[in-house]
């Protein structure tokens, strides 16, 4: 299985990303890719206007996805993004979605809020209260997560005990002393926690360090980007995949687990 990463300088006009996705979506169908993941809240940002997110968020049926969601109907590639939905009071959620022919298969409202670092996500935003899904795309089950859940390794445990074999996190990594090392050992660390590949990408520009990638079943990464927008493609073995379970069989072996966790 074939999938690409695309990451980018998410602007504050959503026409404007919305074009930048639908070039990411052509260019990972031309490349034969399955699975393209976006970074997380593409829809609108602006480092100078942290209102920016509640001024431009949507519904998942407002004109953004609407326009996603007409080129996905036309390919094979499914996509995976966030965005900003409009909740109450002038609030919003991070909301998680996968498009796959046209459709929403999936979504994810984002559980744990980046309080962290200076930053107060939860200012504006709402937290999610269940636990992310795992959806069929290609040959593989995949499994979701949004940004500061690479953090918290009992979500990454929960996708693989409900038969996540490839993790995907969107996510706008916020530059800052030693956070390019919290994002590839966290990736890596995940990998290994659940012996799944994990493939993360993040937005990058003047707030975000990109460095997309993905990890395998080990922890070893074995596809980045750099800080620049790019499109990078990896190639997934399930032969990889079942090798590394059968000789790390972490899944197996764990004694105090359960695909409920909370």
């Amino acid at each position: 299985m074939i999938i690409a990463l695309g990451q980018f300088p998410v602007s504050p006009r959503w026409q404007h990303n919305a074009e930048q996705c639908a070039q990411l979506m052509a260019q990972a169908e031309q490349q034969g890719a399955s699975l393209l993941v976006l970074p997380e809240a593409v829809l609108a940002t602006d480092i100078g206007d942290p209102s920016c997110v509640i001024r431009e968020a949507q519904p998942l049926d407002g004109p953004f996805l609407r326009q996603l969601l007409a080129i996905s109907a036309s390919q094979s590639v499914a996509t995976v993004l966030t965005l900003h939905v409009p909740t109450h009071d002038g609030r919003v959620a991070n909301v998680l979605v996968v498009l796959q022919k046209g459709k929403i298969v999936a979504r994810y409202h984002k559980l744990h809020l980046y309080d962290a670092f200076t930053m107060k996500e939860s200012t504006h935003v709402d937290a999610g209260d269940a636990l992310p899904p795992v959806v069929t795309v290609g040959d593989m089950s995949v499994g979701v997560m949004t940004c500061y859940d690479l953090r918290f390794p009992e979500v990454a445990k929960s996708l693989a005990l409900r038969g996540a074999e490839l993790i995907v996190v969107p996510a706008a990594w916020v530059k800052g002393a030693h956070k390019e090392r919290h994002w590839e050992t966290l990736i890596s660390a995940r990998a290994l926690d659940t012996t799944c590949y994990v493939a993360a990408v993040s937005e990058c520009g003047p707030r975000n360090i990109g460095c997309s990638m993905v990890a395998d079943p080990l922890g070893i990464v074995i596809a980045r980007a750099a800080e620049t927008p790019a499109l990078v493609l990896a190639e997934l073995s399930r032969e990889r995949l079942e090798n590394v379970r059968a000789a790390l069989p972490v899944l197996a072996n764990g004694r105090f687990q359960s695909p409920t966790l909370a």
